[in-house]
């Protein structure tokens, strides 16, 4: 048996208090422990006393780091795990933790998701497919992410978002062939999580239109550019790898014809 001489409040932690065993220091806890197992001075302990105010201080200790760590947003209960894992606290003591924090109500994986998917909807213009990935990595069960999105994202308002996309990310890419364009549209919102049926529907309700102009000065600029690739081929063979070339950007047979037409001479 050991006997406590001597309790003090740590310096640099209020919260923390040193215990003494026999004159010499021996562990600290905090004040709940303190008062949970009555700990003051010239109380006797044994082994197994000071075991089980260890473990009960450990659950206290996680139990804060957790509380402190949901203080500054929502986290589901995958975040405190990993959270705590690499504050290297033992499985068990982590479980325990989850499982009262769950009980307390301070974690929800459905309100988690609710949160979130209604916050990505109001801030952002991600498509269903990346906000169900974002809550897939963050523990949140694939039945749960189904309903909130249900529940929280109507297709409605997720078409509004991918037309909204089609229309900023179109201007980008007028240098290309109409024709590719769209398919650098089509590929920019599947990055951004939308189905390609949503994406089609997305692109006829923008009703984007093929502009001639804009089309003859991108292919002109796309012929450049594989007229100096052949320059040293003549007759037959440069004129179908210019049009191999050139279709294979998306422009059509007739305008491909025209410029090579207009350009037979260089």
């Amino acid at each position: 048996m050991a006997k406590i001489t001597k309790i003090s409040v740590q310096q640099k932690n209020k919260e923390r208090f040193n215990i003494f065993l026999d004159e010499e220091y021996a562990f600290a806890v905090y004040e709940a422990t303190l008062l949970k197992f009555q700990l003051v001075k010239g109380r006797e302990l044994d082994e197994l006393d000071i075991e089980e105010i260890l473990y009960s201080d450990q659950i206290n200790k996680a139990y804060n780091a957790a509380v402190h760590y949901l203080s500054f947003r929502m986290r589901t209960e995958k975040e405190i795990e990993e959270y705590l894992k690499e504050k290297e606290y033992e499985l068990f003591i982590i479980k325990e933790i989850v499982v009262r924090l769950r009980e307390q109500g301070y974690l929800n994986d459905r309100e988690f998701a609710n949160a979130f998917v209604r916050t990505q909807v109001n801030t952002t213009l991600k498509g269903r497919g990346v906000m169900e990935q974002e809550l897939l990595e963050k523990g949140v069960s694939k039945d749960i992410i189904v309903e909130v999105l249900e529940l929280e994202y109507s297709q409605e308002r997720e078409l509004e978002h991918a037309v909204k996309l089609v229309l900023k990310y179109a201007p980008k890419y007028k240098k290309d062939s109409f024709k590719i364009m769209i398919q650098k549209v089509e590929q920019a919102l599947v990055r951004k999580g939308y189905a390609f049926s949503v994406i089609q529907t997305a692109v006829e309700e923008a009703e984007l239109e093929e502009d001639t102009s804009e089309e003859w000065e991108a292919i002109v600029k796309q012929a450049e550019k594989y007229h100096r690739k052949y320059a040293g081929l003549e007759g037959y063979e440069y004129k179908m790898k210019m049009k191999g070339a050139l279709y294979r950007k998306g422009f059509g047979m007739d305008l491909i014809d025209r410029w090579l037409e207009e350009n037979e001479a260089n």
